[in-house]
């Protein structure tokens, strides 16, 4: 089992500087990978970066919703092809500096599948560009 970072995460890394095993990786390229992503094989399952998250988008992976109630005003990330009415944003949310290529704001209550985010998670670790946790 491992964590899995879901499109609520806006690139915010406070949760990389608390992870004690640095598993968590910034998504490059951004138009690929939008958001942070953890290797499931150096997890520890601490949780340390649970409440780091400003966003509230990590969680144990048997654990992520299927049924995620998105209030409106929420922020989400994903590629182009998966948010295709996404717009990059640069600037503040929720007194936290933002700078995202491809964003969207819920406008209304939306029930969101962040299950669909668990794939991703484990796709950047075996078929992503090089990365770099050091």
């Amino acid at each position: 089992m491992t964590h899995i970072v879901t499109r609520l995460c806006l690139r915010d890394t406070a949760c990389v500087e608390v992870c004690p095993v640095e598993c968590m990786v910034l998504g490059q390229p951004q138009e690929e990978w939008p958001w942070l992503y953890i290797d499931p094989d150096t997890c520890i399952d601490c949780g340390a970066c649970i409440p780091e998250c400003p966003y509230e988008a990590i969680f144990p992976e048997e654990e992520v919703p299927f049924d995620f109630v998105a209030q409106p005003g929420l922020w989400i990330v994903n590629t182009k092809e998966l948010l295709p009415e996404g717009q990059p944003f640069k600037g503040e949310i929720d007194g936290h500096e933002v700078d995202v290529l491809n964003a969207a704001q819920v406008s209304e209550e939306t029930v969101l599948d962040l299950t669909e985010d668990i794939m991703p998670n484990y796709d950047f670790f075996s078929e992503g560009p090089g990365y770099d946790v050091a």
